[in-house]
């Protein structure tokens, strides 16, 4: 499977990666009308294209019309998006950044159930260390 590299795409190719994230499947069209100060039609099927070119979408013949589908699944890029911002923001270290999204203030605002779904990730990586 191909890896988008998230660090080399520019704002809108992010925003039409998210409008096809949450639609799963979009004519430019579509995309547009889901943009933000939306360009022109024309360049937002350059973009389409650009992006296709790139790995990061594809396309399927609808009749006359492309419908585009992102290449990868939301939690795969999510992930690698995650990696990204670690290596670049938190020297790659994962517990940096958790304790950066787990400041105290933040702390109190955690619902109960939330920090013991965060227990039981922590314990499965704890298990899976151990196996390896």
């Amino acid at each position: 499977m191909l890896k988008i590299q998230h660090s080399r795409l520019s704002r809108r190719e992010r925003q039409i990666l998210e409008v096809l994230f949450r639609r799963e499947r979009a004519t430019a069209a579509e995309v547009r009308a889901d943009l933000a100060d939306p360009p022109s039609y024309s360049s937002v099927r350059a973009l389409l294209s650009t992006m296709e070119r790139k790995g990061q979408v594809r396309h399927e013949a609808d009749g006359p019309r492309y419908v585009y589908l992102p290449v990868q699944a939301r939690r795969h890029a999510g992930r690698e998006a995650l990696r990204n911002l670690v290596k670049t923001f938190f020297e790659g270290a994962p517990e940096r950044a958790a304790a950066a999204l787990l400041d105290e203030s933040d702390l109190r605002a955690l619902p109960e159930e939330t920090l013991e779904r965060l227990e039981q990730e922590i314990a499965k990586a704890r298990i899976a260390k151990e196996k390896s």
